[in-house]
């Protein structure tokens, strides 16, 4: 079912249990991405159903969505071709929710599949459910899943999890949920640790855990930092951009204090300001952002094609540029963009250096 796993920017933790009847394996799954620029993905599912059939789907289910949100599809899109995608597995009823979360932004983009909806833990550990549609489970089909964009403040905690931990036999599911949302406020007032409060809410919810009859799965995700600065310009779609923008990177690189990375982030910004002008409709925006790991240049501009790196023939004049942001940059990649698309690359600050609250 996968696990939860050390994502910068990000502290997690996660449980699951399996069923104490049957065969025990199921179709319980999570997972979490770096999608680069310190944004991160989030999956949580859960196939109908246990059994080796539901653990093979749920396999299928999870590799197919961890290569989506990689290709940069919108949380909407993907989960529409994973609905497509279901139709046609052996167990076709998923329940589904996936999760983009960009801290450098302050915000989170949410897409429900019929899943149970996610608490949010405040950074004063008030909880409360996120306004998301619920949607219909995967492989029904004929219903578009809608996704919503979420404010996302510093030191947020997301609680994830399925139907294991707050169905029961013998108890409404609505007073489970209260008990779990008193639980999360409870731990929280108390910890920041979220092994500790992990552990707090299997012991509330599941006193027994030798005999529930479903797997049981829990995520929790927190974000404990802003980026350390932000700064953005709009620049005209022509060539005096490019030396424009160049020199507000340079500006602000020397009054953040990281002047050792002028030379590679001017010279891989003006590929990009250079690709934008010569292929793209602007405006051009400009984002630069810095934590204490890494800093992040973003270029979004009115286009809707996605450049890629190739290998330009030796009597082309142009086409390498991407394979040197590819060669230079830590990390480097597109995605959709209200407006059109952002390229963006990021380059370490300090390579060794743990983001606040990840120690």
């Amino acid at each position: 079912m996968g696990s939860a796993k050390r994502i910068p920017g990000a502290r997690t933790a996660s449980r699951y249990l399996p069923s104490t009847q049957g065969q025990g394996v199921g179709g319980d799954w999570l997972d979490l991405i770096d999608l680069g620029a310190g944004r991160v993905g989030v999956f949580i599912g859960d196939v109908m159903g246990r059994g080796m059939d539901a653990a093979v789907v749920m396999g299928q289910l999870r590799s197919a969505g961890r290569a989506l949100a990689l290709a940069g599809l919108p949380a909407c899109e993907l989960m529409q071709t994973l609905d497509a995608f279901t139709r046609d597995l052996p167990e076709p009823f998923v329940t589904c929710l996936y999760l983009e979360a960009d801290p450098t932004q302050g915000e989170i983009t949410v897409c429900s599949a019929g899943h149970l909806p996610v608490l949010l833990v405040d950074p004063d550990s008030k909880v409360r459910e996120l306004p998301v549609p619920t949607g219909l489970p995967l492989g029904v089909g004929g219903v578009p899943h809608q996704q919503v964009r979420l404010p996302l403040r510093a030191g947020t905690t997301l609680a994830l999890y399925t139907d294991g931990l707050v169905e029961t036999s013998s108890t409404d599911i609505d007073q489970q949920l209260d008990r779990l949302t008193s639980a999360l406020e409870g731990v929280f007032d108390t910890t920041e640790d979220l092994e500790r409060a992990a552990d707090h809410v299997l012991r509330t919810l599941l006193p027994d855990t030798a005999s529930h009859a479903d797997g049981v799965t829990l995520l929790l995700v927190g974000f404990p930092t802003a980026p350390l600065d932000i700064a953005a310009r709009e620049l005209a779609c022509e060539p005096v951009s490019v030396p424009a923008g160049r020199r507000f990177l340079s500006e602000k690189l020397t009054e953040w204090g990281l002047a050792e990375l002028t030379d590679s982030a001017l010279l891989l910004t003006s590929e990009l300001l250079t690709n934008g002008v010569r292929h793209a409709r602007g405006p051009l925006h400009l984002r630069l952002w810095h934590s204490a790991r890494e800093l992040g240049v973003e270029i979004t501009d009115h286009s809707t094609p996605r450049p890629r790196a190739r290998l330009a023939e030796s009597t082309e004049e142009d086409g390498r540029g991407l394979l040197l942001v590819d060669a230079l940059a830590h990390a480097w990649g597109t995605r959709p963009d209200t407006a059109g698309k952002t390229v963006w690359f990021t380059l370490l600050v300090r390579p060794d250096e743990p983001e606040p609250g990840d120690r």
